[in-house]
């Protein structure tokens, strides 16, 4: 393992006021997006929708990563040149998402194991070869009457902490994304509650599994209530709830923290990071910024529609998007900005 490497890569994700954009929808995902958006559901416009991603002017001035999913990896622009190249030359760090999914947990009902780590070791080295910098490997915690367990948190957090050791082996630095997701009717209170316990447990594992902290980066959820939630919870309650949880689970020594929008739409997943910024500014012992999907990306895709005349208009929104969130890390976004 090459500490110092890591952590310059670990630094350079989490540089200026930059975040990361997670493009890593597997082919399902992605393909349930298109449909949703009037998008043909073939791997051709998959790829120009990728393109359309990272061709998009003055990204890098905002996004400092991209996690890629496998077929992404292997495409090219129209004109031959590879999306890692593409990335490399707009300043922007490309990484890779490795696990397989989250799958149903035998006799645990209602709650999920990610997979993936079979040959988990000969794909690193394949990635590492290919030019990836970073991976990712999420793990899908449920809120519900009886859940989650600790055998169930414990049993991800053990796969996180072996996905992280190889990527660190292979040189790779490793996004640990432990998603308490939103679906439900839980508070606020009850998200605290069980954000706190799957993040102790982490940590807990990580540093039995002898994982590098200095050469990792957490990708957690935000402290918000269930979807299905009667309970309102403003923005800075939110932020405050959030960096709360964080201060008393997350290590000094991990470099950066990196939210997933988890469901939020792309307004509020800006506000609250600005929240944290304006009220945390200058007391935080880590970096704090975005790693978004849809709260990204959803803009321009909706307006693309696949068609090649919408093109400049969808990566302007893109940008836009990106913008907005580079306000938010500096604590200077505003809801006026989204006009």
């Amino acid at each position: 393992m090459n500490k110092q490497a890591l952590i310059e890569t670990a630094r350079q994700l989490m540089a200026g006021n930059k975040g990361l954009l997670a493009m890593d929808e597997s082919t399902p995902t992605a393909n349930k997006r298109f449909k949703e958006a009037g998008i043909p559901e073939t791997e051709e416009f998959r790829r120009k929708y990728r393109e359309l991603i990272v061709t998009t002017p003055g990204l890098g001035e905002c996004i400092s990563g991209a996690i890629l999913f496998d077929e992404t990896v292997k495409q090219s622009t129209a004109d031959g040149k590879s999306f890692i190249s593409v990335l490399n030359d707009a300043g922007i760090i490309p990484g890779i998402k490795l696990d397989e999914g989250a799958k149903d947990m035998p006799a645990f009902p209602g709650e999920k194991i990610t997979e993936g780590l079979d040959g988990l070791r000969e794909r690193l080295a394949d990635y590492a070869k290919a030019g990836l910098k970073f991976a990712k490997w999420r793990a899908v915690i449920s809120i519900a009457d009886e859940i989650p367990t600790d055998g169930c948190i414990y049993a991800n957090a053990h796969a996180l902490a072996r996905y992280a050791t190889l990527c660190q082996e292979a040189g790779l630095v490793p996004i640990v994304e432990p998603e308490v997701i939103m679906d439900g009717d839980h508070t606020i209170e009850k998200c605290f509650e069980v954000t706190q316990r799957v993040l102790h447990i982490v940590f807990e594992v990580l540093i039995s599994q002898r994982v590098y902290l200095e050469g990792m980066i957490l990708k957690p959820n935000m402290i918000l209530p269930g979807l299905d939630s009667t309970q309102t919870a403003t923005v800075e309650q939110v932020a405050d709830e959030t960096v709360k949880c964080l201060l008393r689970c997350v290590p000094a020594a991990v470099p950066g923290v990196a939210f997933l929008s988890g469901g939020q739409n792309p307004e509020d997943a800006s506000a609250h990071l600005n929240a944290m910024h304006v009220q945390y500014r200058n007391k935080l012992p880590w970096a704090l910024t975005f790693s978004y999907a849809r709260a990204l990306q959803q803009p321009a895709m909706d307006y693309w529609q696949g068609k090649d005349e919408n093109v400049a208009t969808a990566q302007q929104l893109l940008y836009d998007r990106a913008r907005l969130n580079n306000a938010a890390r500096r604590g200077e976004y505003r809801a006026a900005m989204e006009k």
